[in-house]
């Protein structure tokens, strides 16, 4: 078939349609065909097809075409534009449209979207990390970009003697929180823990210039290294007309270059491409500068392998292109890292610490590479608990591309970096976590301000039970113990589905606002699209986030109840409900147990909580808007006096006593209490709500938001309980 041919083929198997249909939108896709439930391996390609680069780039085409009628599809405002990414298909024809989005022009952060579509066009559903339109009440800043550049200067946590011009600061809309703003992201470069030259992303709010959220632009192995681990392997070559170069035409033309010790504010400076007369590379030491070259080399063609030959994916972009990589970056560099603005990754010598050993082992590779793809898909934001979720993806296709290359010098394990030569023996454990004294193995209320590096110990933890399951066993030769956070034992559900289950949810349902509840949500509907609703897959990816701590256990699929946590004493169904059976009311764990219409339950700096750092954030919108939250099967006390009792700020642009904007709780349906901009105060009021009423029934607890069309008015909620 001629090219000409084979692209109009592949168009018309893929995104011919000139239309879009909606029938619904909703936070996750609608629900799938069933799959088969009890299938014993994994799903090829994750359920996706395997596309060309001609028909991938029409097919983006097509969704740049579609993006209007998207947009206001989904609601979004006339000033919003969507920008297609990237498009995914899957085996039965359904598409995963992902966008960014752009507001007057300028760069949305926190923005961007993916529209889930059947076959004949109809949205079935959509994944935005900022739900509805963006509403700012301009996009004239008061600060200027020098301004900006200044106040991020002193902002920067991540590089010391940092440094930023006005060229530096790019106005954008930061709509990661609840309420968007206008703002400057600023690039501050210094001195950072591993190195003369770092990078920092520091975005500062464009009025006031408060720092509203910083990260590493390096997505990092901080403190790694690595000998010539790989042993004598084939590596893809190219020859010319003088001999060959490390030029890998098989995986996308990757080049692989000695940056000669060039620093890591400008690696390619004095960088050149590898090449010889002869086609044999490395002596299996450091001591010729091939032997980490050859290490590079190999470990990005395993991993381009694995993502082609288990999901479908064709590179990083998933274009077919290859990454240039340059080893021997900087001196005594202890570090890798992969740079998406240059789209590159860089390998560092090593230190003494690790006796000087290249930072250039098997999941080293596979993990920088690895936060290409994150940032080609989900682009999971490099702070808080993203970015937590951001380091874990990196190591859990990392010990994938390990297993994966079965190489017997470097057998698969779930250990990360244990042949870096540091003294500890490795640099993390997904099985064990906290094992190396910093990292969490369970998730916590304060996870999102722990260095990303440690909090993606909840998200590889999770991975190794769903994979491995519970218990003490031996893999790749060491030791693994899979302990959980709730005493639970459960078996796993095979390391080649759990990846499935988390690549689908990386590409299709995560966005760069994805927390670790919303990742227990994106893995339960990537588990049902592969393996079926009332799979044995799903309910036991579910059994891992509840051992972490995340969530509870779906029920169990083979007998329609729940399976009790040892820890948790089931009470007698003939002893009436009493005390508090509330469950979360401080929301220090985050979600667990609500229902949210919209992003409401939240850390943002930007308000405060009354205890702990978790609140619900209600209305102020300044426009026509509704929210809910909500919790059911919630026992009320069946003695005594039983009272509804909470903690509530009203913060409003409003005046007078007319109530414009209102908070309502509802019982069962019934409003039994009505809170407005009336109630306005400085601080936190408790407030009571009799539910005798309801005495000994089990209810469903509401706060239903309502503002017009006019002024905000801010609802916070804390500390609720029932007794």
């Amino acid at each position: 078939m001629n090219r000409k041919n084979a692209l109009a083929a592949g168009v018309a198997a893929a995104l011919a349609l000139g239309s879009v249909t909606m029938v619904a939108t909703q936070s996750t896709a609608a629900p799938r065909p069933p799959a088969a439930a009890g299938n014993s391996v994994a799903q090829p390609g994750a359920g996706f097809k395997a596309m060309t680069a001609d028909a991938r780039d029409e097919a983006i085409r097509t969704a740049g075409r579609n993006a209007a009628a998207t947009a206001r599809e989904l609601g979004l405002g006339p000033d919003e534009r969507l920008v297609a990414k990237d498009v995914l298909i899957d085996a039965d024809g359904a598409r995963h449209v992902r966008y960014d989005r752009t507001y007057r022009g300028l760069p949305v952060i926190g923005g961007d979207l993916v529209v889930h579509l059947a076959e004949d066009g109809t949205i079935t559903g959509s994944d935005l990390a900022h739900q509805g339109a963006i509403r700012i009440a301009g996009t004239t800043p008061k600060l200027t970009a020098a301004d900006a550049s200044a106040k991020a200067v002193k902002h920067a946590k991540h590089v010391k003697k940092a440094k930023a011009g006005s060229k530096d600061s790019t106005l954008v809309v930061y709509a990661v929180g609840k309420i968007p703003v206008l703002a400057y992201r600023s690039t501050v470069t210094g001195e950072g823990d591993t190195g003369p030259t770092s990078r920092e992303a520091v975005i500062v709010d464009a009025t006031s210039g408060a720092a509203l959220d910083q990260y590493e632009l390096h997505q990092s192995v901080t403190g790694t290294g690595n000998g010539v681990t790989v042993g004598q392997v084939s590596i893809e070559t190219t020859q010319t007309s003088s001999g060959y170069t490390l030029t890998d035409a098989a995986h996308g033309g990757t080049i692989i270059y000695d940056s000669y010790n060039s620093s890591q504010s400008n690696p390619k400076q004095n960088a050149r491409a590898f090449s010889k007369t002869t086609n044999s590379w490395g002596n299996g030491t450091s001591s010729s500068r091939e032997s980490a070259a050859v290490d590079a080399s190999y470990g990005l063609a395993k991993t381009w392998d694995y993502y082609k030959n288990s999901f479908n994916r064709s590179g990083i972009r998933n274009n077919g292109s290859g990454a240039p990589a340059y080893v021997h970056v900087d001196t005594g560099l202890l570090n890798a890292f992969y740079d998406d603005d240059c789209f590159c990754m860089f390998f560092g010598d090593g230190s003494s610490q690790n006796s000087n050993t290249p930072v250039t082992t098997l999941d080293v590779a596979a993990h920088e590479m690895s936060h290409g793809v994150t940032a080609a898909t989900a682009n999971l934001t490099y702070s808080g608990e993203s970015g937590g979720l951001n380091e874990a993806t990196s190591d859990i296709f990392g010990t994938m591309v390990e297993f994966y290359a079965n190489n017997t010098g470097d057998p698969g394990d779930y250990y990360i970096g244990e042949k870096l030569n540091m003294s500890g023996g490795y640099m993390r454990r997904m099985d064990n976590p906290a094992a190396d004294g910093n990292s969490l193995s369970c998730w916590t209320s304060s996870a999102g301000s722990v260095d990303v590096h440690y909090s993606s110990g909840i998200g590889n933890h999770f991975f190794y039970l769903a994979a491995e399951g519970t218990g003490t066993k031996t893999i790749g030769g060491r030791s693994h113990t899979g302990t959980t956070c709730n005493n639970d034992t459960f078996s796993g559900i095979g390391k080649d589905k759990a990846a499935a289950v988390w690549y689908r949810a990386l590409s299709t349902y995560m966005t760069s606002t994805t927390n670790y509840a919303g990742a227990r949500t994106a893995t339960l509907q990537a588990a049902a699209d592969l393996y079926g609703a009332n799979s044995q897959e799903r309910y036991l990816v579910s059994k891992a986030w509840a051992a972490v701590s995340v969530g509870t256990a779906l029920p169990d699929p083979g007998t329609g109840t729940p399976t009790p946590s040892p820890s948790t004493p089931t009470p007698s169904p003939t002893t009436p409900p009493s005390g508090n059976a509330l469950t979360n009311g401080s929301f220090e764990q985050g979600t667990s147990g609500w229902t949210q219409s919209d992003s409401i339950i939240t850390n943002s700096s930007l308000q405060a909580a009354r205890d702990g750092s978790w609140y619900a954030w209600m209305m102020g919108y300044g426009a026509d808007a509704v929210e809910s939250l909500s919790q059911s099967n919630i026992a009320v006390p069946s003695t005594g006096t039983p009272k509804l009792t909470f903690w509530l700020k009203v913060s409003t642009q409003e005046s007078g006593s007319t109530a414009y904007d209102t908070l309502k709780v509802n019982v069962n349906g019934t409003t039994l209490a009505t809170y407005s901009n009336a109630n306005a105060s400085s601080g936190y009021v408790q407030k009571t709500v009799d539910l005798s009423a309801h005495k000994g029934q089990t209810v469903k607890l509401e706060f239903a938001g309502t503002e017009d069309t006019y002024l905000s008015t801010i609802f916070l909620l804390d500390g609720i309980t029932i007794g």
